[in-house]
């Protein structure tokens, strides 16, 4: 029950990262949009292209970082899919929601 917990705890700890990965993407585009005085990159997208590339980084170092004494290759793809995959899932899941909403509210203006 123990680990359990714990493995819940870390995968609520990796989507909380992901979702400040996007934040810091998404704050950034709008800082970088505020000092050119008009908009030159959508926030929402480059919040999603800097979680997509703190991923493929994040999932490299899981795939090429030696595995613990005694375990087999199978950890590293369930680590890749629980750590990576997972919260990067959930991140482009709400992404589509909330763009999708916004495109169902203005339709209705």
């Amino acid at each position: 029950m123990y680990d359990k917990l714990i493995d819940l705890l870390t995968s609520v700890g990796a989507l909380i990262f992901y979702t400040v990965i996007y934040f810091l993407g998404y704050f950034a585009t709008h800082g970088l949009n505020l000092i050119a005085d008009r908009r030159l990159l959508n926030r929402r997208i480059a919040g999603l292209v800097v979680v997509f590339f703190v991923a493929v980084f994040h999932g490299y170092k899981i795939i090429s970082s030696p595995l613990p004494a005694g375990e087999e290759a199978e950890v590293a793809i369930y680590a890749l899919g629980y750590y990576v995959i997972f919260p990067v899932a959930v991140i482009v899941g709400v992404f589509l929601y909330l763009t999708w909403q916004e495109k169902k509210d203005n339709e209705s203006l």
